[in-house]
Order: C-alpha cells, then structure tokens, then sequence
C-alpha cells in the first residue's frame, strides 16, 4: 500500500513510501523518522479504490510537519505529549506543552500544580 507525506499547508506530496500493512502506516500525534528526518503525523486520511464493485483501501495520506521530537515529549496514552502530563496546565499534546510555559522546560515553571484527577 502506498502512503504519501503531504505538506499540510499546501497539499504537496513531500515523500511517497510503500508498506506492506495498513497498520504501519503512522497515526495522528505520532512522531517518525524516515530518511533522517523526523515528522510529527498531524492528520490522516484514507484514499480508496473501486475494484471489482467494491472499495479497497489504495493510499493513505498523510499530513506531517518535519519537525524534531522536543526532548521532553514522551509517550503517553497511545500517543505523545510534550511536558509533564501531571501538571494541571498542561495541554496533553504533541503541539502545545501547555498555556503557562508553552516553551517549557516544565523544570523552570513556577507554577506547577498536579492534577486533582489522572487525565482519560
């Protein structure tokens, strides 16, 4: 199957691959890195094919931002957050570490507060 990296901006097709399983293909929230460079995947979408009066699934399309996983991100939940997600202001994504000290480190805040309740 064919998965194609896509500017997220323009629609531009950055890099074309080919994997075996659907399921390799990355998620939403995910890091990569593929050729020495490193994506963050910020959407997903399928691309299907009629054949035989039916609809098989021919590409996936990718919309990725080349970007550098920040050293503090970490795995989380299935997907990756940046910062502690302890804290009570922190965003719980891969974009935004969180609305008090959005360029971190999460060391220096002043702020920090843990959370009432562990996040869903």
């Amino acid at each position: 199957m064919r998965i194609q990296l896509r500017d997220p901006h323009s629609r531009r097709i950055l890099e074309e691959l080919e994997v075996n399983d659907p399921a390799e293909a990355p998620q939403p929230g995910r890091w990569f890195e593929l050729a020495g460079r490193s994506f963050l995947v910020l959407q997903r979408s399928h691309r299907y094919q009629l054949r035989d009066g039916r609809y098989e699934l021919a590409a996936v399309a990718l919309d990725v931002k080349l970007q550098q996983r920040p050293q503090d991100a970490r795995p989380w939940r299935g997907g990756w957050v940046i910062g502690d997600p302890g804290c009570r202001f922190n965003a719980l994504s891969p974009l935004l570490r969180c609305a008090v000290l959005p360029e971190g480190p999460c060391e220096r805040c002043g702020v920090y507060e843990p959370r009432s309740e562990q996040p869903r």
